[in-house]
């Protein structure tokens, strides 16, 4: 097993090739729970973070597991790896000589294939519910804002915005945005920004929101971005290519990333904490 500080090299890395690319790793092309990437054994679906780092949507499990089904996976395939925190007990002497044990988290991973690079197992048949995506985004937003006493506006304007000290969202109106699946998209960058509250995540640093360009801006753009995609995710409402996509903006996270490997990981594990916040999990 590698050091938990290779680990976080190894998904800078993966994340830095597909924005590289041109590819957003927090915009998925599935919709539903259950239509990204889960394990076939649990069949539960893989963390915001394994989501992004996974190649492909569907089934995956180890190479015991497979073998464990009856299957093998075929020659020359090559895994991909998932990550998860492992926590340890270190003990520690204080000044008064008495022993203090702190848990510490450790980044780990274990590899993976998925079920195309398998042979001899058959695909599960996915049990999916038909949803209304857009009513699902109106209803989402309405129990959020109304079970967290948010001061919500949709009004005419150019600005989207979430302001601590007041503890209130501002959209443009939804017949302003072009294509209405932008609206929910940007309302959900605003109502995860709005978990970062000191009286529900205490994400955000100050009641102020950060200053542009800052480290502190940039990670919480980052939570705000991932959580937004998820949620699109969630509901099935498609992701609609705009600015999101421009060569500014991937270069924009390229910077950060190449330069704090830890960035993407806390981000991601925010982000996740912040969505199942929003729905009640």
């Amino acid at each position: 097993m590698k050091k938990s500080v290779n680990v976080y090299d190894m998904v800078t890395d993966r994340i830095i090739e597909e924005l590289s690319k041109g590819i957003i790793p927090w915009e998925k092309p599935w919709t539903g729970t259950r239509s990204g990437a889960y394990n076939r054994i649990s069949k539960k679906p893989y963390s915001i973070l394994n989501q992004m780092l996974l190649k492909h949507s569907g089934e995956y499990a180890t190479f015991k597991q497979w073998q464990d089904l009856g299957g093998h996976v075929k020659k020359g395939e090559k895994s991909e790896i998932v990550v998860f925190w492992k926590i340890i007990d270190k003990e520690e002497i204080t000044e008064d000589g008495e022993k203090e044990v702190h848990k510490i988290p450790l980044l780990r991973y274990y590899n993976v294939f998925h079920i195309s690079q398998v042979e001899g197992v058959e695909p599960l048949t996915e049990p999916f519910t038909e949803v209304q995506p857009i009513e699902a985004g109106d209803k989402l937003i309405t129990d959020y804002i109304t079970r967290e006493k948010i001061h919500f506006n949709e009004q005419a304007s150019n600005n989207a915005y979430y302001q601590p000290s007041t503890d209130s969202i501002v959209v443009p109106m939804k017949q302003q945005f072009q294509v209405v699946n932008e609206y929910y998209s940007t309302t959900f960058h605003e109502i995860t920004h709005s978990t970062g509250h000191k009286t529900r995540l205490d994400r955000l640093q100050t009641e102020q929101v950060a200053a542009f360009g800052s480290e502190e801006y940039s990670k919480e753009e980052l939570v705000a971005e991932i959580g937004s995609a998820t949620l699109m995710n969630l509901l099935g409402i498609e992701t609609i290519k705009t600015f999101r996509n421009t060569a500014a903006y991937i270069q924009s996270w390229l910077n950060v990333l190449k330069n704090d490997n830890k960035f993407i990981v806390s981000a991601s594990s925010k982000a996740e904490k912040a969505v199942n916040f929003i729905i009640g999990e």
